[in-house]
């Protein structure tokens, strides 16, 4: 009879580890780069039907009449379609109302849906998005990059300066992203 309440509480252990393993990160987790937390999600079915409206004009009217599912998933996608639509206080609103630990998985799922934008070449839009993940991941270095990249573009120099020199701290690579964001500080007026 021992063995099967071991047994039992065995699985539930296991059940609850599981249920937040994307949501409670380890020390060790806690202190890799932040492009980690990006979360590891296949196609989110409601995102993908949401997501053509996904812009200014359409979405409060669109996410009302189909509204996310209530789940963390949910709720953090619903985010990423407000951030998509530029509506960056609604996706900050919906993050924030998230349990404390939960909010750097839906950080992770705004920049998940935004840096396809901001690799396309279109960091403008993508921009506030990135800003909006670096105030929940502060060392998601491609974030870092893409917010300091939308910045030098919008005159926002204080603010590239402050976002490249951050990215160069963490990023170590001898590619492209870094010999742009040495280019863009050198052009940075002082």
């Amino acid at each position: 009879m021992r063995f099967l309440y071991a047994v039992g509480i065995l699985y539930l252990l296991v059940s609850i580890s599981l249920l937040f393993s994307d949501v409670v990160l380890s020390p060790q987790e806690q202190q890799k780069p932040a492009v980690a937390l990006q979360p590891n999600i296949p196609g989110n079915s409601w995102f993908e039907q949401i997501r053509p409206h996904c812009n200014a004009v359409e979405v409060d009217t669109h996410l009302r009449s189909n509204p996310a599912p209530q789940t963390l998933e949910g709720k953090a996608y619903a985010a990423a379609c407000y951030g998509l639509a530029g509506k960056i206080d609604e996706a900050r609103a919906l993050i924030n109302h998230l349990p404390l630990v939960q909010r750097t998985y839906a950080a992770g799922v705004v920049f998940g849906v935004g840096h396809p934008v901001a690799d396309a070449g279109d960091d403008r839009s993508a921009g506030p998005m990135m800003r909006l993940t670096i105030e929940y991941q502060p060392d998601n270095y491609m974030a870092l990059y893409h917010a300091g990249i939308s910045e030098h573009i919008l005159g926002e120099y204080s603010m590239s300066r402050q976002h490249l020199v951050r990215f160069l701290e963490l990023y170590h690579e001898d590619d492209f992203y870094s010999r742009k964001a040495k280019e863009v500080l050198a052009l940075l007026p002082d």
